[in-house]
Protein backbone atom coordinates (compact mmCIF):
# COMPACT_ATOMS: atom_id res chain seq x y z
CA UNK A 1 0.00 0.00 0.00
CA UNK A 2 2.64 2.30 0.65
CA UNK A 3 3.78 1.74 -2.87
CA UNK A 4 0.35 3.63 -3.97
CA UNK A 5 0.13 6.11 -1.38
CA UNK A 6 4.11 6.99 -2.90
CA UNK A 7 2.90 7.23 -6.03
CA UNK A 8 -0.52 9.29 -5.61
CA UNK A 9 1.73 11.65 -3.84
CA UNK A 10 4.62 11.61 -6.65
CA UNK A 11 2.19 12.53 -9.08
CA UNK A 12 0.21 15.03 -6.83
CA UNK A 13 3.88 16.68 -6.54
CA UNK A 14 4.51 16.88 -10.24
CA UNK A 15 1.17 18.20 -10.84
CA UNK A 16 1.57 20.97 -8.33
CA UNK A 17 4.91 21.63 -9.52
CA UNK A 18 3.73 22.23 -13.14
CA UNK A 19 0.73 24.38 -12.67
CA UNK A 20 3.20 26.48 -10.21
CA UNK A 21 5.39 26.71 -13.56
CA UNK A 22 3.12 27.34 -16.14
CA UNK A 23 2.33 30.85 -13.47
CA UNK A 24 5.96 31.71 -13.13
CA UNK A 25 7.05 31.13 -16.46
CA UNK A 26 3.72 33.17 -18.13
CA UNK A 27 5.92 36.03 -19.07
CA UNK A 28 8.82 34.68 -21.21
CA UNK A 29 8.49 34.16 -24.49
CA UNK A 30 8.29 30.61 -27.01
CA UNK A 31 11.47 31.27 -28.19
CA UNK A 32 13.49 32.22 -25.08
CA UNK A 33 11.64 28.90 -23.53
CA UNK A 34 12.84 26.23 -26.16
CA UNK A 35 16.39 27.83 -26.18
CA UNK A 36 17.24 28.77 -23.17
CA UNK A 37 18.86 26.07 -21.45
CA UNK A 38 19.48 27.86 -17.96
CA UNK A 39 15.62 27.63 -17.99
CA UNK A 40 15.44 23.80 -18.48
CA UNK A 41 17.67 23.16 -15.81
CA UNK A 42 16.58 25.56 -13.14
CA UNK A 43 13.01 24.91 -13.24
CA UNK A 44 13.09 21.11 -14.22
CA UNK A 45 14.93 20.19 -11.32
CA UNK A 46 12.46 22.30 -9.85
CA UNK A 47 9.64 20.42 -10.77
CA UNK A 48 11.06 17.11 -9.99
CA UNK A 49 12.01 18.88 -6.52
CA UNK A 50 8.29 19.42 -6.14
CA UNK A 51 7.48 15.90 -7.25
CA UNK A 52 9.61 13.98 -4.60
CA UNK A 53 8.77 16.35 -1.69
CA UNK A 54 5.11 15.23 -2.71
CA UNK A 55 6.41 11.47 -2.79
CA UNK A 56 8.05 11.60 0.73
CA UNK A 57 5.10 14.01 2.46
CA UNK A 58 2.60 11.26 1.20
CA UNK A 59 4.50 8.70 2.49
CA UNK A 60 5.19 10.58 6.28
CA UNK A 61 1.18 11.41 6.24
CA UNK A 62 0.21 7.66 5.72
CA UNK A 63 2.80 6.26 8.14
CA UNK A 64 2.15 8.78 11.11
CA UNK A 65 -1.77 8.56 10.26
CA UNK A 66 -2.80 5.40 9.29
Amino acid sequence: MIWVIGIIGFLSGFALGQTLLIRWLRDKSRAELLHNKKLHYTYGLMNWGFAIIGCVSAIWLYKNYF
